[in-house]
C-alpha cells in the first residue's frame, strides 16, 4: 500500500450515515439536526488536519492554487485589468493568497475583502490594498476600516471542506450562502481549498448553494457546465 500524500487526511465517518436518509429538498428538523451534528464533527476534523500541515506545505499549496486561478482567469476573462475580485484574510491556517492578490492589484484588478456587518446579514465587500487601514471585525477577523463597498465580479470562497457536487463546507455561519442568495447579478464563485478536504457529500440542505467552480492544489475538481 502506498504512503499517504502530504495533504492526506484522516478518514471521516460519512459512511456511517445512510445517504438516502438525506433529502436536500426536504425540510425536516430531525434531519437538519443530524446534518448539523455531522458537519460540526467533520468541520473540527478538517480544521485539525489543516492546522497539522506545516507552514511550508500550506505555502506550497497556496502557490499551486494561485497559479491555477491565474490560468482559470485567463480562460474566462480577456484581462484582469478592471476586474473586481473578492478574497479573504487568512485565519485558522487558511491558505494565504495575499502575495498573489498584490500581483492582481499590480495588473489593474480591484481586490475586496468580505465584511460581516451583522451576525445574520449578507456580507458586504470593501476594497482592500496592502497599505489600507485594517480593523478587527466580527469574529476578530481583520477587515478594511473604511472605503467603498462594491459588488465583486468574482468571489473566491475559502473551503473547510467540499464535495464533488460543488457544495462548500464552511465555518457554519451561513454567510456565503446568504450573500449569494441576494447578490444580483450573482458573481462567479470559486471555492478554494485543499484536495484532502474532499468529502463524499456535505449532505446539502435547502439553503446550501453550489459554487461555480471548486479548485484545489490538484486542479479544478468541479465546474458548473453553464458557469
Amino acid at each position: 500500500m502506498s504512503e499517504p500524500g502530504p495533504f492526506a487526511s484522516s478518514p471521516c465517518m460519512a459512511c456511517e450515515i445512510a445517504p438516502d436518509y438525506f433529502d436536500p429538498l426536504a425540510v425536516d428538523q430531525e434531519q437538519a439536526r443530524d446534518v448539523a451534528r455531522w458537519r460540526k464533527a467533520e468541520r473540527a476534523r478538517l480544521l485539525a488536519d489543516r492546522q497539522a500541515l506545516s507552514v511550508s506545505q500550506r505555502r506550497a499549496a497556496a502557490d499551486m492554487i494561485a497559479a491555477r486561478v491565474d490560468t482559470l482567469l485567463a480562460e474566462r476573462f480577456p484581462s484582469v485589468d478592471g476586474l473586481t475580485l473578492s478574497a479573504w484574510w487568512p485565519i485558522k491556517a487558511e491558505l494565504n493568497l495575499r502575495s498573489w492578490l498584490e500581483s492582481l492589484l499590480a495588473r489593474g484588478a480591484r481586490v475586496t475583502l468580505p465584511v460581516v456587518t451583522a451576525p445574520s446579514a449578507p456580507l458586504a465587500f470593501r476594497l482592500w490594498t496592502p497599505d489600507c487601514r485594517m480593523v478587527q471585525g466580527f469574529w476578530k477577523i481583520p477587515v478594511p476600516a473604511d472605503g467603498p463597498e462594491v459588488v465583486p465580479d468574482l468571489t473566491l470562497a475559502p473551503l473547510v471542506g467540499w464535495d464533488p457536487a460543488g457544495f462548500r463546507l464552511g465555518y457554519g455561519g451561513g454567510y456565503f450562502d446568504r450573500t449569494l442568495a441576494v447578490l444580483s447579478p450573482r458573481p462567479m464563485t470559486i471555492g478554494i481549498g485543499l484536495q484532502s478536504a474532499r468529502l463524499a457529500t456535505i449532505f446539502p440542505q435547502p439553503h446550501d448553494i453550489a459554487l461555480d467552480v471548486i479548485l484545489t492544489e490538484a486542479g479544478v475538481q468541479y465546474e458548473q457546465k453553464d458557469a
